[in-house]
């Protein structure tokens, strides 16, 4: 049969998401029950769209091109399997949904010479294949296996609508084809996270009944496994002399990345900084680790919160700046007068022969897109499988619902609506980026405004989600088809409501907050000067801080002082 040649990445453009944030939620970590992952795609040159590929069926001999997810550079090809899910961002279905984080670890290992799989073509195949965690880690270590990896060291994080996963990998470097790799389950009841730094220290090896090697994986699919991991793990660290004790004892983050001040400082702090939102009593005594100031006092791969988490919990996990913290970003000088707690990069830089830093929050202006997925086992897969997605900055971003299962992207959020060079109208990553750009100039004041109109669509979308759920089941068990229309059409409504609602708001801002004034409201409308309703009333000029005006004073303080 001739062979068809199929783009796998044909729509998505050079991206590179080497700072991403993730955290992992149980079923019985959640106050509803459903499982969920976060994702944070950060890249100063990822644009924020949303990727979409239809279920479909494939002739024999069917060939997948694939490309590597950063460049967009051609890799090889492989066989297509004879059905594949549909997929929506990153999460498909049968609400199987796989996040990652670079964590790069030891540069002799980041080079594959003839090596297919990077780690983005890894995630958006197995969704294409997968209809379990179990299944994607199954998916994922053949294809390294068959194909060879291309890519540095990666953590993902993988759930389905029973379990949540974490999974690390890294590749074997020239002369070796593959990859080893650790793959744990997140017990119930407790959450986990990763973001840049490999995570997995020791583990239970094969022998243990809850713990298989990868000569044996398809025991995987036995839920007594809680641990599977790559058969050379452990084997070819000590052939490259990386690693000499004992089996029992070997820790893959630090022999294959090893932890240093950055790791910490830069990288695990994000972690801390979810989990002391999730239990605080727990993890307060581990800030001398986030800071870098102590690397031997390392806080648990996953812990219980305090309290069962909502999705507004889980929102709020994903919107921080080290607040209420020794890294809080809104108190030095480098936040201005209005607390903005952002740093242009890079992020570390030197002064008389000393280094400094600047703090890397989970919140951060280069995120491309983010999203909160929820598997939810109690509805039909069809139904349950739900991706809240969002573009920009995770703290002024405003999460849509995406059902797992439309067929129709929105146009607002359509790959090839806009990029990074490109600029788009009717492009929410755009319209985002207009709004957040502008509130750094006065952010302490603006996004006070941004989060009332952020909480009221959140809050609007979550209630119209419970609300609508009931009429998918049915719909569902009467005409599948119509339930997915339903979905389509829904979610289409909701980014194009953010869309607009983001656009006025955008306009709101520049008229309040135009050239430092801020204009007076009264019953949500701005004040007139009592005599001509086109005039406005004179605007208020507050001062600057306190704390402002001494810094100030204290650069120029006698160059500027009134005589």
């Amino acid at each position: 049969m001739k062979k068809l040649l199929l783009s796998l990445f044909v729509l998505i453009t050079s991206t590179a998401a080497f700072s991403c944030t993730n955290f992992l939620f149980t079923k019985g970590a959640t106050a509803d029950g459903s499982t969920m992952i976060t994702y944070a795609a950060d890249s100063h040159v990822l644009y924020g769209e949303l990727y979409h590929w239809d279920a479909a069926d494939w002739p024999e001999g069917t060939m997948l091109d694939v490309y590597e997810w950063d460049t967009g550079k051609y890799m090889g090809q492989i066989p297509q399997v004879k059905h594949t899910y549909n997929v929506v961002g990153n999460m498909n279905e049968h609400q199987l949904a796989i996040g990652e984080t670079t964590y790069g670890g030891l540069e002799t290992l980041y080079h594959q010479s003839g090596a297919i799989m990077d780690y983005g073509s890894l995630i958006y195949i197995a969704l294409q294949r997968a209809k379990t965690a179990r299944e994607a880690i199954y998916v994922i270590a053949d294809l390294m296996e068959k194909y060879g990896y291309a890519s540095e060291g990666e953590s993902f994080s993988i759930a389905d609508k029973e379990e949540v996963w974490i999974m690390e990998i890294i590749g074997k470097g020239e002369g070796e084809k593959g990859a080893v790799w650790v793959a744990r389950m997140i017990p119930d009841g407790y959450i986990s996270g990763h973001a840049n730094q490999a995570r997995i220290t020791t583990f239970p090896l094969e022998g243990n009944k809850s713990s298989i090697s990868s000569t044996h994986l398809e025991d995987i699919y036995n839920k007594g496994i809680t641990t599977a991991y790559h058969k050379d793990v452990i084997s070819f660290a000590k052939k490259k002399g990386l690693y000499s004790g004992k089996d029992s004892d070997f820790s893959f983050c630090d022999v294959y990345c090893p932890l240093s001040f950055g790791g910490a400082r830069g990288c695990e702090a994000r972690v801390w900084a979810g989990f002391m939102k999730a239990n605080k009593a727990q993890m307060a005594e581990y800030e001398d680790y986030a800071r870098g100031d102590n690397l031997k006092h390392r806080f648990p791969l996953w812990i219980k919160p305090d309290r069962k988490l909502t999705l507004f919990d889980v929102y709020d996990i994903m919107r921080d700046h080290y607040e209420g913290t020794t890294m809080d970003m809104r108190n030095d000088v480098g936040a201005g007068p209005y607390a903005c707690p952002y740093r242009w990069r890079p992020m570390d830089w030197k002064l008389d022969g000393k280094t400094y830093i600047h703090e890397r929050a989970t919140s951060t202006q280069q995120t491309g897109f983010s999203f909160v997925s929820q598997s939810r086992s109690w509805l039909p897969d069809a139904v349950g499988g739900i991706i809240w997605w969002g573009v920009d900055d995770t703290y002024s971003s405003c999460y849509i619902p995406m059902h797992a299962c439309m067929t129709r992207i929105p146009e607002n959020v359509k790959v090839g609506n806009g990029s990074m060079l490109e600029y788009s109208p009717t492009s929410l990553f755009w319209t985002f980026n207009k709004v957040s750009n502008f509130i750094y100039s006065r952010y302490s004041d603006m996004i006070v405004d941004v989060q009332k109109v952020q909480k009221r669509l959140e809050s609007q979308f979550y209630n119209e989600v419970l609300q609508f759920d009931s009429k998918l089941v049915h719909a569902y068990f009467t005409d599948p088809n119509e339930a997915v229309a339903m979905m389509t059409d829904f979610s289409a409504e909701k980014t194009l409501q953010t869309y607009n609602e983001w656009e006025n708001l955008f306009v709101y801002l520049l008229v309040k907050y135009m050239d430092g004034n801020i204009k007076y409201e009264k019953d949500g409308q701005f004040e007139t000067n009592g005599i001509d309703a086109k005039q406005a009333k004179f605007p208020m000029q507050p001062e600057y801080p306190e704390k402002w005006y001494r810094t100030i004073v204290n650069d120029c303080g006698d160059n500027i002082k009134s005589k």
